[in-house]
């Protein structure tokens, strides 16, 4: 009987191939620990980072600070910086002209007051607030 049966054949085909790399014993140590923490296989942990780099364009030599922490205190920065600019926007320029097209839309009906009219126009009472005595004795 052959050592190689039919199946393990089928089953080579079948296989990715793979290709040898030459690292320095020391980054190919580090690269090993870094991918058996993370990673199922060493090809499914260099896909993943090389996908990370070309995905979100960043370059490999660039410095993040620790942890990316210091890109979320930028965007941080940078969302307050917007929200205030969306707030002065808000005070000096929306809000104005929204009570301005109100105020153009609204209707109101003017106070009803007294017409000014001319005395000669207007209508004299006839009171008499001081009578002349009749009787001569001072008496009333």
């Amino acid at each position: 009987m052959p050592i190689f049966s039919k199946d393990f054949a089928t089953n080579r085909r079948n296989m990715d191939s793979f290709i040898g790399i030459r690292f320095k014993k020391e980054t190919a140590k580090r690269f090993q620990t870094f991918s058996r923490t993370y990673f199922k296989s060493h090809t499914e942990a260099m896909s993943t980072m090389l996908d990370f780099f070309f995905y979100n364009e960043i370059s490999p030599k660039e410095k993040l600070g620790r942890t990316g922490r210091t890109i979320e205190a930028k965007l941080l920065k940078r969302i307050d910086a917007v929200i205030a600019i969306m707030r002065d926007v808000e005070k000096t320029q929306t809000k104005p002209t929204v009570a301005m097209i109100q105020s153009l839309f609204q209707t109101e009906e003017p106070n009803e007051k007294p017409l000014i009219v001319e005395k000669k126009y207007a209508k004299e009472k006839k009171e008499v607030r001081f009578r002349e005595k009749k009787n001569p004795s001072n008496q009333l």
